[in-house]
């Protein structure tokens, strides 16, 4: 197994670390990746999504957010491989380490705490994690990029130590799946564990899928049908940014409907537009935030006077802090802006998830 291994990473990146043994990243357990049918191997949507999304939908797909391994390892030294599907390395208001780096995390029997994030140089990256370990075994998560897509990626240990898949136990509760925009997507966090929705995956201890689309979380239709293919605890709609007032109120009512045709008991959450950093001195600004709140807070009215089951709502007031520090232009979360978003949601996540005693 591992000759294999060795041998096809050999081929793809061209070079050998002495003493190491590489193994592919599909080897390992794989989380938020909700279909097997992609056209490449770590697409977000399956591959007859294309040409029934819209364009810009399936090309935010091809990016690899929300994605991570999960595996067990002894090994003292851990190296990482990957090779991106774009050399457009970071973005003017996000470093490359959220855009095209990976993030690594270990469990130290409490929780899960950081241990590494490499800095990517180029489309093919080859760098050492982390050295002098004590050869213990461990349990470790590695995220993978938020705004590029991987080709291929390959996890080396040394040679003679052990490295295998860390999947959830079966009886795990199904993803909270996220469906959204660019914040949700990642944008501008410094690294790929620090989206709120990676966040959240950590300390409710629970898979979530990420399927935000930079500039195009609209609630078009087709998703619906696409969110309700997916056995999720848990839909979470936060779509506001990305729309304002008037395609709220044609949009909101009929794509909830057509999710809950598919998923008739599942819980789903709407979330409204975080407030704008600027929005207390930008007239326009407000006026836009207010008018899609207000749009969405209607159709949540009309739903749940319909008897439509199960739905949920969170204020975009306590999303992010009022001093304005949360973000790196107004719209997109810095870590800081992803911590705040992180908590509003888990206030209201956990007691839908266990509404007996209010938590996980």
């Amino acid at each position: 197994m591992h000759l294999i291994i060795v041998l096809v990473t050999s081929f793809i990146f061209g070079s050998e670390q002495p003493g190491l043994i590489w193994t592919n990243g599909r080897d390992l357990a794989i989380e938020g990746q909700a279909w097997q049918d992609t056209k490449a191997t770590w697409d977000r949507l399956p591959a007859r999504a294309e040409g029934v999304v819209r364009d810009p939908v399936w090309g935010n797909s091809r990016h690899s957010a929300g994605m991570l391994l999960r595996f067990r390892s002894d090994s003292p030294r851990l190296h990482a491989r990957w090779k991106l599907t774009s050399d457009q390395l970071s973005m003017p208001h996000m470093p490359a380490t959220g855009v095209s780096g990976l993030d690594l995390y270990v469990h130290d029997g409490d929780g899960w705490r950081w241990t590494a994030t490499p800095r990517p140089g180029s489309r093919l990256n080859e760098m050492e994690l982390l050295a002098d370990l004590d050869g213990r075994m461990r349990d470790w998560m590695l995220y993978l990029p938020l705004y590029n897509g991987i080709e291929a990626i390959s996890i080396g240990t040394v040679e003679g130590s052990t490295i295998e898949p860390l999947p959830r136990p079966a009886n795990d509760m199904p993803p909270i799946v996220f469906y959204g925009t660019s914040i949700t997507h990642g944008a501008c966090a410094s690294r790929p564990g620090m989206c709120h929705v990676a966040i959240l995956g950590r300390e409710l201890d629970i898979e979530v899928v990420n399927l935000g689309f930079s500039g195009s979380g609209t609630m078009d239709p087709e998703m619906a049908d696409f969110l309700g293919e997916i056995d999720a605890s848990m839909y979470v709609v936060d779509c506001l940014p990305n729309l304002d007032g008037e395609q709220v109120a044609q949009r909101a009512v009929p794509f909830v409907k057509r999710l809950r045709a598919l998923r008739p008991e599942t819980p789903i959450l709407l979330v409204e537009d975080r407030t704008w950093g600027d929005s207390h001195i930008n007239a326009s600004r407000a006026k836009y935030q207010t008018e899609n709140r207000a749009a969405l807070r209607a159709a949540w009215d009309d739903l749940k006077s319909e008897g439509v089951p199960n739905l949920h709502y969170l204020e975009g007031d306590r999303l992010l802090s009022e001093d304005g520090d949360g973000t790196v232009d107004g719209s997109h979360p810095t870590d800081l802006g992803f911590r705040h978003q992180a908590d509003a949601f888990k206030e209201v996540i956990v007691p839908i998830l266990n509404p007996k005693n209010g938590s996980l």
